[in-house]
């Protein structure tokens, strides 16, 4: 009697501890699938177990893998529909598996696969792919058995979602488990249609979305899933943790939880609310952008248009080229101008032609991260600038609306960027005004990132992620500190003037281009009521 009371003690606490594990089992939280198994560092097979293990200590959210059924109803775990040169759906699982992985692994089935995903796992889904057939009445049958395998293995906590290029296959796995948790892979349905039809999300290729970036937006409005494949590139990666992506499939998990540490997204607290990624073609999105026209200060010698020949989005980038060219002069001989602008009234035809394009009238923010990630012109009387002006400017003069200067250059001084604020109290007039450089490697022929942190309490100057200068807010008057407004954002490649020209302009070396990969604002996501 003491030994059954024992026994069924034992049962009760395993069955006890068995089902607490269960229930805590969850998910690491972080965007990270490894596509086919975190294989590429470690040079291991693509699809094998090794590879999954390998996601699992790397703690990636998400290991991707492929199933495909031999001809004898086998489920195997492998990519190509043919393996060692034999195409699987006509070959049985003993013929194929006398075949080995190049690390001497066999031939995964689902079964061995599944097993080895739940064990000593503490937080990676298995993110199961189900490679369609064209065999007629095949998707079914491979959706039921797989569901079959998952629920006799009582794996089905460990599978983070079930995913397919065949929408048929997927509305087969809703059918019989309206639980399960799908994505789908071809890239051709709207959000609003996986909606309607019970699909968890998008799980699509990362050219999708930068063709139709409206459909992250509705995507997220229809509190759909976002991931996105197979990203391996840094400014791509970059670009998908700006949007707050759920998940990325990477062949490069390494990298990927390496520029999660430097997202302006990611345990920030920020949110992109603003953002170009000149993902078109022609001219400057006219909802985004405006143009700044003739001369405009600083005895500055290029002349501003909205030519296509000054500004233009071509191969995914906003390009502002400046070239000599002569143009006639708006304000020559204008007795309206400024005294500060008198210059311009005395010159009837400008030498040289550029473009300033900035957001004002359309978008300003207060406080926030500004990221544009560009490339330099280069030569000697080039100007080219990011920076921003307040939205009361006009109102009440510069510098007492204040001035900041996320990034200017000098073609004079190739190798060196800066980073500076004007006000009233500190200012270039005065020569009082405060700002500090840095070295920068190949400014001409390497994109770089050029960012300001903005708070209450101070602006942080980056370059590639690095701060080089801190302005901290002396809490005196709007004298020192005008920073707590609206201010807009300006890209311009100037040529000459007061600062580019001090050592005039080498004339050879037109046309010269500032080219920007994209421009991104992000700000502080509203606190929970």
């Amino acid at each position: 009697m003491r030994f059954i009371f024992i026994a069924l003690a034992f049962l009760a606490f395993n069955a006890c501890k068995s089902s607490k594990s269960e229930s805590t089992f969850s998910f690491v939280e972080n965007p990270v699938v490894a596509h086919r198994g975190a294989w590429k560092a470690q040079n291991l097979p693509q699809n094998s177990i090794a590879s999954l293990k390998r996601a699992i200590e790397l703690g990636c959210t998400g290991s991707e893998f492929d199933v495909r059924m031999t001809s004898d109803n086998v489920l195997i775990v492998t990519h190509d529909p043919d393996f060692n040169g034999l195409f699987i759906e006509d070959h049985t699982y003993a013929e194929l598996s006398k075949h080995k992985l190049p690390n001497g692994e066999m031939l995964p089935t689902l079964k061995n696969y599944l097993l080895a995903g739940m064990e000593d796992n503490p937080g990676t889904g298995l993110v199961c792919e189900i490679k369609p057939s064209k065999t007629e009445g095949r998707n079914a049958l491979m959706a039921e058995k797989v569901l079959e395998l998952v629920d006799e293995l009582k794996a089905e906590r460990y599978i983070s979602y079930y995913i397919s290029f065949s929408y048929e296959l997927l509305k087969r796995i809703i059918e019989i488990n309206p639980n399960a948790k799908t994505l789908y892979l071809d890239g051709s349905k709207s959000p609003k249609s996986l909606k309607d039809d019970g699909v968890t999300g998008l799980d699509y290729a990362a050219y999708i979305y930068k063709r139709k970036p409206e459909w992250i937006e509705s995507a997220k409005a229809n509190n759909l899933k976002l991931n996105a494949w197979t990203v391996n590139k840094t400014e791509d990666i970059d670009l998908f943790l700006a949007h707050d992506f759920n998940y990325i499939t990477t062949d490069e998990p390494e990298l990927v939880f390496e520029r999660i540490r430097n997202s302006a997204t990611y345990n920030t607290g920020y949110q992109l609310v603003w953002n170009d990624e000149f993902n078109y073609k022609g001219e400057p999105d006219t909802t985004k952008w405006v143009y700044s026209y003739g001369f405009i200060a600083n005895q500055e010698k290029q002349y501003y248009t909205d030519s296509l020949k000054n500004a233009r989005v071509e191969n995914g980038h906003l390009i502002i080229e400046a070239h000599k060219e002569k143009l006639a002069n708006k304000d020559y001989n204008n007795p309206n101008l400024k005294e500060w602008a008198n210059y311009k009234k005395d010159i009837d035809s400008a030498q040289y032609s550029s473009a300033r394009l900035s957001t004002e009238g359309l978008a300003a923010w207060t406080y926030g991260r500004i990221e544009v990630r560009a490339k330099l012109p280069k030569g000697r009387g080039m100007w080219p600038a990011i920076w921003m002006l307040s939205e009361d400017r006009k109102a009440i003069g510069w510098p007492e609306s204040g001035e900041i200067d996320i990034m200017e250059h000098v073609g004079y001084d190739n190798d060196t960027i800066h980073g500076t604020i004007h006000t009233k109290a500190y200012n270039h007039l005065k020569g009082t005004q405060k700002g500090k450089t840095i070295f920068i490697d190949d400014p001409n022929e390497t994109f770089h990132v050029f960012a300001l942190e903005w708070t209450p309490e101070k602006m942080d100057f980056l370059l590639d992620g690095v701060v080089y200068n801190s302005i901290i807010n002396e809490h005196k008057t709007t004298a020192e500190w005008p920073f707590d407004k609206k201010f807009h954002l300006i890209l311009n490649v100037a040529v000459g003037g007061m600062w580019g020209g001090l050592k005039g302009v080498d004339d050879s070396i037109f046309p010269q281009q500032m080219t920007v990969d994209y421009v991104r604002v992000f700000q502080q996501k509203p606190k929970d009521l």
